[in-house]
């Protein structure tokens, strides 16, 4: 099907899929994939849309997973050619989105057609799972249709999210695993008054000072084979009324834990209020998880992916949790095999976001070959 998958990319770039809008990507796929056999659902959550298409009830059921929405374009003025008229010049194809990530979602579909042809009777069945809300607050997204599934007793064998993940090349990076995100709003209470009378005052700057140096002094964990250690790091940080001669009432902290599987949300939480109530602290606490961390280690599916990629690319891929959060951590919850692998990440949410043509096919080749090593 030579260059089938970049007039697919092409077709899904000129859509204004602006978070959380899907401006029409899903329906694209969905007929696209509606003569193979596959059964669709829109499942809507707010203004979300969200895609389930399934072809097949039999295990293993291998499903791959992305969004169709993209982050805002930045000043137009700046871009080279319009960011929704896609257009290949010198060898790269041009649009927001390109590389994050409907050509990986244009890939899906070609190699499931080609798939389907080469091997009508496969074992096994094939999902695509496609949301319009990653890029946004990602929370009627991929997360609601994942509890939906649940509810319904439906699990996943193999997933492969289609994030751009390769950093030099296409094929030398694939990811196993991502670190959780804990954060934190921190406030610490003091009395205000006047500097000249320290005295009548309690100085919350001062009082913070030593448990803030042993929060980022401290060791978490140590990480794993897959994960670095976690770490802690002050974001922000305000106290005071503006005047020099005034001490504050309170200081406020907004924080972050990037972590590994090695910690657990409750471990981090209860180190940290232990490190403050020994510091005597008077303080206030709200967390927010944004993400749990997961990890797929060596096994079904990251050797079918990674001999693949050696076959199309002749590359070793090394496996990685490097990165921030991705709907991976979602889908884990009933996935026991998740894997993240796409292009270049080199230009994603930047002005002139581009991909290389000549990687759009052999994307397309590696998702098919990986569907052989997983469904013959």
């Amino acid at each position: 099907m030579p260059n089938s998958t970049l007039t697919l990319a092409q077709m899904l770039i000129a859509r204004r899929s602006l978070t959380p809008d899907d401006d029409g990507c899903q329906k694209i796929i969905m007929h696209r994939l509606a003569g193979l056999g596959f059964k669709s659902e829109s499942m809507i959550f707010g203004e979300v849309e969200n895609l389930w298409t399934k072809k097949g009830t039999d295990g293993p059921l291998v499903c791959f997973a992305g969004h169709t929405d993209v982050v805002p374009t930045g000043p137009v003025a700046q871009w080279e050619s319009d960011p929704f008229t896609p257009v290949v010049r010198d060898g790269l194809l041009y649009g927001r989105g390109a590389a994050d990530m409907k050509t990986s979602l244009a890939a899906f579909v070609t190699a499931i057609e080609e798939f389907v042809e080469l091997h009508p009777d496969h074992k096994g069945s094939i999902a695509l799972l496609i949301t319009s809300d990653e890029e946004g607050p990602a929370v009627d997204g991929t997360v609601k249709v994942v509890e939906a599934l649940q509810t319904r007793g439906e699990m996943i064998d193999y997933c492969i999210v289609g994030e751009p993940t390769c950093t030099n090349q296409l094929g030398d990076t694939i990811k196993n695993g991502r670190r959780g995100s804990l954060s934190g709003n921190l406030t610490i209470k003091g009395i205000q008054g006047h500097i000249a009378y320290p005295h009548l005052a309690r100085n919350p700057i001062h009082m913070a000072a030593p448990a803030i140096a042993e929060l980022a002094q401290t060791v978490w964990d140590n990480g794993n084979e897959y994960f670095p250690a976690t770490t802690w790091h002050i974001s922000n940080i305000h106290g005071g009324t503006g005047a020099t001669n005034v001490i504050p009432g309170e200081i406020n902290l907004l924080f972050n834990f990037r972590f590994s599987t090695a910690s657990t949300v409750d471990s981090l939480k209860a180190r940290m209020h232990e490190i403050l109530d020994r510091h005597g602290l008077d303080y206030e606490l709200a967390w927010e998880l944004s993400g749990k961390p997961y990890l797929t280690p060596r096994g079904t599916l990251a050797t079918a992916i990674s001999s693949a990629i050696r076959e199309v690319t002749g590359v070793e891929p090394e496996l990685s949790t490097s990165g921030g959060t991705s709907d991976g951590r979602f889908i884990a919850d009933i996935c026991p095999q998740v894997v993240e692998f796409g292009p270049r990440n080199a230009t994603i949410h930047k002005i002139n976001e581009s991909v290389e043509v000549a990687d759009i096919e052999r994307l397309a080749r590696i998702y098919r070959l990986t569907l052989e090593n997983l469904l013959l």
